[in-house]
């Protein structure tokens, strides 16, 4: 059972032993600015067996204007889309893309939300596994059986944005932000109205939990770097945001990896936040 990574090469040696019927592989390729690039990059190639799920049309619910660029889908409705290919309630699902893991840990986190513990991110994505000599495909996959895939009780804590005022008011909770840090600093904004990050946020730009080879860091690392931003504040004190709620999921997935777990989601991010009419901007470095 894998909750967090899984390494190319155990991932093809599961595939090929006796449980192989047991594991989905769910490819989550994405591009913010071009909404159809990763199922494009799917149909070029992509694992053999590995089903795609589209940011937008699965991983995602309706947007309203004001609950940000990415709202969090119904769970039931998410469910069932994901049991329709195949989960079951003890369906080991590996997430990958070929993006350092920043949507499929989106993946990650909404099936924990939902209660699903047994999914794992594809540590490196598709350049770890062709780094590792292994194939990619253009052949469909062959349909799977529906599974039973239900909601249960999800251990993933979320705010809401009124929520997170009150806990900023009274300093109960940090905010970890997950952007680059220019767009942090309100500077080079393109995807959002308005530039900024919530005051007292703190930066931790996702890719900084990779190494150079797309592989996440080791847990010490992660850990130490974490600790750094915490400041003596328990992870279940930290809410994880970013611009759509989608990459706050790889700084969740990277505490986890570190022996942190705990924090919280605020879902609509930034570009609910900003949206906001009352809601305060604070721009540069953080203090």
């Amino acid at each position: 059972m894998h909750t967090t990574l899984i390494g190319a090469d155990e991932l093809a040696r599961a595939l090929q032993g006796p449980r192989r019927h047991d594991i989905l592989l769910l490819d989550c390729g994405f591009e913010l600015t071009d909404p159809q690039a990763g199922r494009r990059h799917y149909d070029a190639g992509h694992l053999p067996g590995a089903f795609h799920v589209h940011l937008e049309d699965t991983l995602s619910g309706s947007k309203t204007g004001r609950n940000g660029r990415h709202p969090l889908p119904d769970r039931a409705a998410l469910a069932r889309a994901l049991a329709a290919l195949g989960v079951n309630a003890d369906t080991q699902v590996v997430a990958y893309d070929n993006a350092g893991g920043m949507y499929a840990a989106r993946l990650w986190w909404l099936l924990r939300w939902i209660g699903h513990e047994t999914v794992a991110v594809l540590d490196g994505g598709v350049g770890a596994w062709r780094a590792a000599g292994l194939p990619l495909t253009t052949e469909a996959p062959a349909p799977r059986p529906a599974g039973t895939l239900a909601v249960a009780e999800g251990r993933q804590p979320t705010l809401d944005y009124a929520q997170l005022r009150q806990a900023l008011a009274s300093q109960a909770r940090l905010v970890l932000d997950a952007r680059a840090p220019d767009r942090y600093r309100g500077e080079n904004e393109t995807l959002d109205a308005v530039g900024g990050h919530i005051p007292g946020a703190r930066n931790r730009f996702f890719r900084d939990n990779l190494g150079a080879d797309g592989r996440f860091l080791p847990p010490d690392a992660l850990r130490q770097a974490f600790l750094a931003h915490l400041d003596g504040r328990a992870p279940d004190a930290v809410v994880c945001q970013c611009g759509s709620g989608v990459t706050a999921c790889h700084n969740l997935l990277a505490m986890e990896i570190a022996g942190l777990p705990g924090a919280a989601l605020y879902p609509g991010s930034w570009s609910e936040w900003s949206a906001q009419p009352d809601a305060p901007v604070a721009t540069g470095a953080h203090p």
